[in-house]
């Protein structure tokens, strides 16, 4: 009875010695997706997006769909069916684990392109004034956090920096704080984490000002510059009777648009927003058409909300695939990637920063440099996030005093493969730290004499 206790006191001792120090979780069954010049690759493969929105209850009832996992099951099944790649998520818990959920993704061959703010905790575009309080160290707390709770998981494919901020003429004005952001989020992976991934911005189609904002992201120096451009676009509306076409949805205008832009373009959502959707832009959008400019898109969207567009329905808490899924993975199904690069190219060169004007806002180059508060961060870690039921970032912490210097945004070091120990991490990840071997023997040691000295 004596060696039994001594055993069960070891493993009673054992096991919350080690529980701090166990790394986390991450999934490691998808190879990570790096960009190289202006397409996206796993290894040396061209890798297209072809993937739809998710986000089930929509903004107005944001809950995070990595969370419910019996439903996210059932959905992962229909991911599989419809024959998608990835999958775009806007809102999530970021004071919560996520190891469960990810690794059904990844399971599945789904990788995840995230949004990094939520309804609360985002960039206020109402007024110039509402754009700069909303940039404070609060804020980017919560984006780092989020990075943070993903950054580990090898399908973690990119992250959102804002989603159509700008909407309209009248607040270009708030570019160069969605650039900040994009420029602290991207100088916070290279200093925290172990592998550089993709940060971009998802853009609303206006007509008046798409071309300046992508160059404008495109511009400038090195560490401010996104890493890809994505924007929303539901041109392409086909009818009862025939398909639009390439030239009539104005798609060759865009291409010819964005033909010299170095780095990655896809649609961050598509699929026509009347009450016909027969989907026939995938074919364009997966052909030599596209390719050596567009990497794919992300159909809009999964579940049916108030403005009608899902491909399932929610009935009676039952998931029921309608028409729009069926006719969206027949197009999947019938378009097959280019071969080869599909035209794209190794290298480019940065925009070249647009000019104010009437449709364009912004003046000269420069960027708010990052809140004094939130500089911490980069070396000490963003600890827990706040979640779905923080107070807000808005009008909390304090905002950025100051212009930033072209290339502040530089990191301290350069991602090597070896993950800077987390501090903080979301409930039930534990940061992932070496443990020595030395260490171990020690630790079972002390133990074993410890428990000796009981009997």
């Amino acid at each position: 009875m004596k060696s039994l206790a001594v055993v069960s006191l070891l493993g009673a001792s054992i096991v919350p010695a080690f529980a701090g120090i166990v790394p986390r979780q991450s999934s490691g069954a998808l190879e990570p997706v790096t960009v190289k010049g202006n397409a996206f690759y796993r290894g040396n493969e061209r890798f297209y997006i072809r993937g739809v929105a998710y986000q089930p209850g929509g903004a107005a009832d944001a809950k995070d769909p990595l969370l419910d996992l019996e439903t996210l099951k059932t959905d992962v099944e229909n991911f599989k069916d419809l024959g998608v790649n990835t999958i775009r998520i806007y809102t999530i818990d970021n004071s919560k684990n996520h190891d469960e959920g990810m690794q059904m993704l990844a399971d599945a061959g789904i990788y995840l392109a995230l949004d990094a703010n939520t309804p609360d905790y985002s960039l206020n575009r109402e007024t110039l004034q509402t754009c700069h309080r909303s940039y404070n160290d609060v804020y980017l707390q919560s984006v780092f956090a989020t990075i943070d709770a993903f950054a580990n998981y090898t399908n973690t494919l990119a992250f959102f920096s804002g989603n159509e901020v700008i909407n309209e003429p009248s607040n270009t004005n708030t570019a160069p704080y969605i650039k900040a952001v994009t420029r602290d989020m991207k100088q916070y992976i290279s200093n925290r984490h172990s592998r550089v991934i993709p940060v971009g911005y998802s853009a609303a189609d206006v007509a008046s000002s798409i071309e300046q904002q992508a160059l404008y992201f495109d511009c400038g120096s090195d560490d401010a510059r996104a890493d890809f451009f994505a924007f929303n676009d539901y041109s392409w509306c086909d009818s009862a009777d025939e398909l639009q076409t390439f030239k009539g949805a104005g798609w060759d205008k865009k291409v010819e648009m964005f033909k010299d832009f170095a780095k990655p373009i896809f649609l961050s959502e598509h699929g026509c927003i009347e009450d016909v959707r027969r989907w026939g832009e995938v074919a364009a959008l997966y052909s030599t058409q596209m390719s050596a400019v567009y990497s794919g898109g992300l159909a809009y969207e999964y579940t049916v909300e108030p403005n009608g567009f899902g491909i399932v329905d929610i009935k009676n808490g039952q998931v029921e695939i309608n028409e729009d899924f069926t006719k969206l993975k027949d197009m999947y199904a019938k378009t097959k990637n280019p071969t080869g690069s599909g035209g794209a190219k190794t290298e480019g060169e940065a925009s070249q920063c647009p000019e104010q004007s009437d449709d364009w806002e912004v003046e000269g180059t420069a960027l708010p440099a990052i809140p004094e508060k939130a500089k911490k961060y980069m070396t000490s870690g963003a600890g827990i996030g706040p979640g779905l039921s923080g107070d807000g970032s808005h009008f909390a912490g304090e905002a950025s005093k100051s212009t930033a210097t072209p290339g502040s945004g530089n990191p301290t070091r350069t991602p090597d493969g070896q993950a800077a120990a987390s501090t903080g991490s979301p409930e039930g990840a534990a940061p992932a730290v070496d443990v020595p071997l030395r260490f171990v023997g020690m630790l079972g040691a002390s133990i074993v004499f410890g428990a000796a000295l009981l009997f």
